[in-house]
């Protein structure tokens, strides 16, 4: 299988569960721990158009910051948005998963199942 990568935070039981199903299918991904190692501007941009949604829909509205910036307000702009996502990781909402099939925000956990070959998926 050709290269999967996990943007992941394991604090995160959702990123815990899609890390678990992508290894239970034989995958070994490259894991980036987007909280220390942030991606950078032309890289969430891209993140965001491959998975077509807006960085709205990418921000992640659990946990004070999100209320405290007032995120909820509709009058920031798409590139303000992704300043604040790349100024606060913790807003990038995960875990982002990218594979040659596509590129999906894994939530619930079962999205990645659309990401691996089926081939790969074992039964649980």
């Amino acid at each position: 299988m050709s290269k999967v990568t996990i943007y992941h935070n394991p604090a995160c039981g959702t990123s815990r569960n899609v890390l678990a199903l992508i290894r239970h299918a034989g995958v070994e991904p490259e894991v980036i721990r987007y909280l220390d190692n942030p991606p950078d501007h032309d890289t969430l941009v891209g993140l965001i158009a491959a998975m077509h949604i807006t960085p709205r829909d990418l921000l992640r509205q659990k946990g004070p910051l999100y209320e405290e910036l007032g995120l909820d307000d509709a009058k920031w702009t798409n590139e303000q948005l992704i300043d604040f996502m790349l100024q606060h990781p913790v807003l990038i909402n995960r875990p982002i998963v990218v594979t040659a099939s596509g590129v999906k925000l894994c939530r619930p956990s079962e999205v990645v199942l659309d990401l691996l070959p089926k081939q790969f998926l074992k039964p649980v």
